[in-house]
Order: structure tokens, then sequence, then C-alpha cells
């Protein structure tokens, strides 16, 4: 039996085989053009959206480099405050060192137990590889922390120079030690038997025989206040020193200093004589203090 089917698929009356034919057909065509179409649609779309992509891309690009100009410029800047915090540190040890050695001199201290140019020794039983490693805040904060160390000891340092070099002025002024080099005490002081006249009479110093021409040397710093012959002392040199102390160097056969002559200590002011009342070549050796004679005994005996 045959089906009849009028439809405008089919030009006249026809087979089912042959009209589902043509009907599969134009559904492909109508397929094929709608997929281009939405190919076509997606393409434009897509060429449509790539710049703005681009764009987008780029800009996070020129982010990430400023973050890392950024980053680069805040590590120079910490590197730069640490060179200065170095060099601030390394000028404060230079002058510890320096002071030190002063301190050293001055006091006369061992230079190898008191070493100031010779790193520490240091040392340990650590293990490598453990710990970790130091952030830039905390090394800044190490490096306050051992500025303020270092000025601490740096004012300790310079009290104690003052306090040495106080000494060793004092010691340089005032009277130590004895007036001559080489020679013996042939006389004290105090009540004594007088050579010439036989009585009882006031040795006001410590007479020191030795050999004619002898240096006679000061025994402290100061300034020479008389340089005369005297009545009884002969050739004599007066030198005026701190705290009112003078001292008096007598018999002299020549006096090498003139009056307003600043002389040091140690420094030859003499030569050993027997002018005045003498009864043979020494010198004789006053401490005044204030005017008054004292016993020379406790300087005379001091470290020159």
């Amino acid at each position: 039996m045959n089906i009849i089917l009028l439809s405008s698929l089919c030009s006249k009356a026809g087979s089912m085989e042959f009209c589902l034919s043509r009907a599969v057909a134009l559904i492909t065509a109508v397929f094929v053009v709608a997929g281009g179409g939405l190919y076509w649609f997606g393409y434009q779309q897509g060429q449509g959206s790539h710049p703005r992509l681009n764009g987008s891309v780029r800009e996070l690009l020129v982010e990430e480099r400023q973050q890392l100009q950024r980053a680069r410029e805040e590590t120079r800047a910490h590197l730069d405050a640490l060179a200065l915090r170095v060099a601030g540190l390394q000028a404060h040890l230079m002058r510890l060192n320096a002071l030190g050695e002063r301190l050293v001199d001055v006091g006369k201290l061992d230079g190898e137990e008191f070493d100031f140019v010779s790193a520490p020794p240091l040392g340990g039983g650590d293990s490598l590889g453990e710990g970790r490693s130091q952030q830039i805040a905390e090394i800044q904060a190490d490096m306050d922390r051992l500025n303020d160390m270092l000025l601490d000891r740096e004012r300790q340092l310079l009290l104690m120079e003052d306090i040495l070099m106080s000494r060793a002025v004092q010691k340089e002024v005032l009277p130590s030690g004895k007036p001559v080099a080489k020679g013996w005490i042939s006389s004290f002081y105090g009540k004594r038997t007088d050579p010439f006249s036989g009585k009882k009479s006031q040795h006001h110093g410590i007479d020191f025989a030795g050999k004619r021409g002898t240096e006679v040397i000061a025994v402290a710093s100061g300034v020479v206040i008389r340089s005369e012959k005297l009545s009884g002392y002969g050739n004599l040199v007066e030198i005026r020193h701190a705290d009112g102390y003078t001292t008096r160097y007598a018999h002299n056969q020549k006096n090498l200093v003139s009056v307003g002559d600043v002389v040091t200590k140690g420094q030859t002011i003499a030569l050993l004589g027997a002018t005045g009342r003498a009864s043979g070549p020494h010198v004789h050796f006053e401490v005044r203090k204030d005017g008054r004679s004292i016993n020379p005994k406790k300087y005379v005996s001091k470290e020159g």
C-alpha cells in the first residue's frame, strides 16, 4: 500500500523515503548555517575582548615591576642606614682603642694583657647550621644597644683617664725623689752638731754628698724663683712648685738655670759643689710648704 504525502517539501505526491531524504538535507543545511553563524559570532566576540585582556595583563606586570622597584629602594635604604651605623661604631671603637692605649701607657699596665689592637678571642660549642637569620630590625636594635654600651664605656674610660692624668700631673709637679742620681746622705733633717761651731743647731734639709760636678736635678717641675749666691747657702737654686711647695738646692759649684725658667722633673739645674758653709762637696736639699721648712725624708723616699 502507498502513503500519499501532500507537503511543500515534495513537489508532487511520492513515497515516504523520498520526502525524508529531502527533509534531512534541509535540516543539515540549517544546522551548518547556524553553527557557522555562532562560530563567527564567537570569533568576533573573542577578537573584541582580546585587547582588554592584554591591557589587564600589562597593568599587572607594571604593578609588579613597581613593587619590585620599591622593595629594592627600601632594601638599599636599609643597607645605607646599616652602613652608617657600622661606620659610627667603628669610629667609637677607634676612639676607645686610642684611649685604652693611653691609659695602658699612663697606668704602666701590661700591654699584652690589655691589648687594644687585636680582636678578642672567641669560641664555643655552637653547632653549625643551628639558629635563624636575624631580621634588619633586630640587627639595628642590637647595634643601638652596642652603641649605647660603647658610649658608656667611653665616658668611664675618659673619667679614668682624667684621674690617672691628674695623678701623673701631681707626681710631676709635687716633690719626689732625690736631687742627685748618684750620692749618699751625709746629714739628715733636724737637730745636729754644727760642723763649724760644734753647737747644736737645726738643720733644715738633707745633705747628699757626692763627686764635685755631679748633676743636681729638680725633684719636680716648676718655676725658678731664685738663682744666686746666698749667705751660708753658697750658690742656691730655689724652685716653686704646685700647692705651695718650694725646693732649695744649695752649695752648688755652678747654677745652670735662671730666675723665671720653667724646669721639668729630672732636669739638671746645677752642678754639685762646696760653695758657702760647706765642709765638702754636697748638695743641701730643702723642701718648704707655704714658706716653712719640712722634713724632706718622705719626699726623698718617694719614687721619682
